[in-house]
């Protein structure tokens, strides 16, 4: 499976679908897309994570550089990893539960779960 980002809104939350693999090859592409979105004025989006079929550790350092970036804006990230995905059940999230970084993060188990709410209603994020 190729490596894609497709960007949508919904709810007032901008979405970025990423699927394939996301590695060394691929994750800066994952990290210039949350840049362009920040830059065109959008502080509160949701990566949805769900088809994504690998995670390396430079795909984790994305994830963790586009939750500071995000707070340093008072934007707000949610992340989509649905506990079966991905094909047997979403890599990423276990991934980021062995890592113990998993609790950084706004976790859905998908989009419309994660743009129910709108970017105004929630709370301000906290630090950490």
């Amino acid at each position: 499976m190729a490596f894609k980002v497709n960007d949508g809104e919904r709810g007032g939350w901008s979405v970025l679908l990423v699927s394939g693999e996301l590695d060394l090859v691929t994750s800066p592409v994952l990290r210039q897309r949350v840049h362009d979105v920040v830059a065109d004025g959008h502080h509160s989006l949701v990566v949805d994570l769900s088809e994504v079929l690998f995670c390396d550790s430079s795909g984790v350092g994305v994830l963790i550089a586009a939750r500071r970036l995000i707070r340093s804006c008072q934007g707000h990230l949610r992340v989509v990893l649905p506990a079966q995905g991905a094909v047997d059940g979403s890599h990423v999230n276990r991934v980021l539960g062995a890592l113990g970084v998993r609790r950084l993060f706004d976790v859905y188990p998908d989009v419309m779960t994660a743009t129910e709410e709108s970017p105004e209603e929630e709370a301000d994020p906290l630090s950490a």
